[in-house]
């Protein structure tokens, strides 16, 4: 093969080589139908549409659905309740224990609506003891909680004399307080905070003290101040324990309020407790006792509902969310 000969092929090849990178180029340059840039509209997407309503966020139940979960948490202690009342009525009606301990539903009914005016300002006034006990209990439980969970002098200082004055029988100092008071609206009031008062604190400090460290430390960091943190970090993340020691609080605050009108009141649904007790007239005993578990049951299902306002983002709030392990 002569030198002119391996030349000429040489240069046929170059030419090639040259060739086919410019068709490459082509083929990659961003107009190009083969580039990876072109998308073939003929293609779908496998890119998935964000749903409507934006976030992704789940639709909220309808008015239909709370109704329907509003009826299903009620049916179970219904039958509990109808069944605990055919007990009271079969054995009052076949005098299994004599009517004058235990009366039968409709005498208790006839009483409750003879009296019913009479009752019902009784009533009123124990509802007021016992609300404005309750709320007085929150304001200091809390402020007390916040002291002892933000000072460790507070808490070597406050907490053994709070816990002192739970151990201490409130009926023991009932009389006390009257003499002090007197046997107006005070005595009372002041026997429901006492009563209500320690569950307000055990929950807050424990809901205090449960905020995550590195949180604490990430509002540090960026520069919040101890009010800041306190109102978007440190009470919010309390707030679960401390609405359960609220509920169990306002059930408190009924006893406490009944307890100052069984040691000296001239109204009151403890007072007329005292009355029917004293009279042994049954169906008025058993009506006043209805009512008061009413008042207590009420103020329960406010605090409730305060709650399901204050963190429905808790898991505790949450539809259909099991709390145990099984």
């Amino acid at each position: 093969m002569t030198e002119n000969s391996l030349d000429t092929s040489g240069r046929h090849a170059a030419a090639d080589q040259a060739s086919t990178e410019r068709a490459g180029a082509s083929a990659n340059a961003p107009g190009s139908a083969d580039s990876p840039a072109h998308v073939d509209s003929s293609v779908p997407s496998r890119v998935a549409a964000p749903p409507p309503g934006g976030a992704g966020r789940p639709p909220r139940p309808t008015l239909g659905r709370r109704a329907a979960a509003f009826a299903d948490s009620l049916w179970r202690p219904g039958l509990v309740l109808a069944a605990v009342f055919a007990v009271w009525w079969f054995v009052a009606a076949r005098e299994y224990v004599p009517n004058y301990l235990v009366p039968t539903p409709g005498q208790v009914w006839e009483t409750m609506t003879g009296q019913w005016s009479e009752l019902a300002r009784h009533t009123v006034v124990t509802l007021y003891e016992t609300v404005l006990g309750f709320l007085l209990a929150a304001a200091f439980g809390l402020a007390t909680a916040v002291a002892i969970a933000y000072s460790r002098t507070l808490d070597k200082a406050l907490y053994p004399i709070v816990l002192f004055a739970q151990v201490i029988p409130k009926i023991a100092i009932a009389p006390l307080l009257v003499v002090w008071f007197g046997l107006g609206l005070t005595p009372k009031v002041i026997l429901a905070v006492l009563i209500a008062f320690f569950p307000v604190v055990i929950s807050g400090v424990a809901g205090l003290r449960s905020t995550d460290p590195e949180l604490l430390d990430l509002a540090a960091t960026m520069g919040a101040g101890p009010w800041r943190t306190f109102r978007k970090i440190r009470f919010p993340n309390a707030l679960p324990h401390l609405m359960a020691g609220l509920k169990v609080a306002v059930t408190l605050a009924v006893v406490g309020a009944v307890v100052g009108e069984f040691v000296g009141a001239s109204e009151g649904l403890g007072y007329v407790l005292l009355l029917a007790n004293g009279n042994l007239d049954a169906p008025l005993l058993f009506a006043d006792l209805i009512l008061m578990s009413a008042i207590g049951i009420v103020l329960f299902v406010l605090v409730e509902i305060a709650e399901a306002l204050l963190i429905p983002w808790h898991a505790s709030r949450r539809a259909g969310v099991s709390l145990t392990t099984s």
